[in-house]
């Protein structure tokens, strides 16, 4: 009996690890759309301008950065952007909850969206409404996972 008690005590126990989102890690932004009043009008990349934009995902978190790539030299180009907050994910339903923004109307506020990712794209589609900032369109976002 105290030997099987010992062997036990070497037992190799794993804990259950929750299942890791499909949205976690790093994702480029590869093009954006937004569509007001039935006109579709392309928000990225914008002609001209040299940026990028970066979404990244934890199992609960989201953040988004978005700058210049001339580091801001360009006066004419010179953009920073950033967000971040918590999100929930239900099969397709994709919500975020905005917690910071350096568009400082834009926290604390509520967004629902289609996720659909097919291998290493990730298409995210749906209405922001801001009633405080005039805001109310629908936006298309792909992004490609980086890896």
């Amino acid at each position: 009996m105290a030997a099987f008690a010992f062997a036990s005590c070497g037992e190799n126990k794993k804990a259950a690890v929750p299942s890791e989102s499909p949205l976690t890690g790093t994702w480029k932004l590869a093009y954006s759309q937004l569509i007001k009043n039935g006109d579709t009008t392309s928000t990225y990349p914008v002609p001209g301008k040299t940026t990028e934009m970066i979404k990244m995902f934890n199992g609960s978190h989201f953040a988004f950065f978005q700058h210049d790539l001339t580091k801001g030299n360009d006066s004419a180009n010179a953009t920073f952007g950033s967000g971040a907050g918590t999100y929930t994910l239900s099969g397709d339903q994709y919500a975020e909850h905005l917690q910071y923004c350096n568009h400082r109307g834009w926290e604390d506020q509520h967004f629902s969206f289609t996720l659909t990712i097919h291998n290493d794209t990730l298409i995210q589609r749906g209405i922001e409404k801001i009633d405080s900032l005039n805001v109310n369109h629908e936006i298309v976002e792909a992004y490609i996972r980086l890896r």
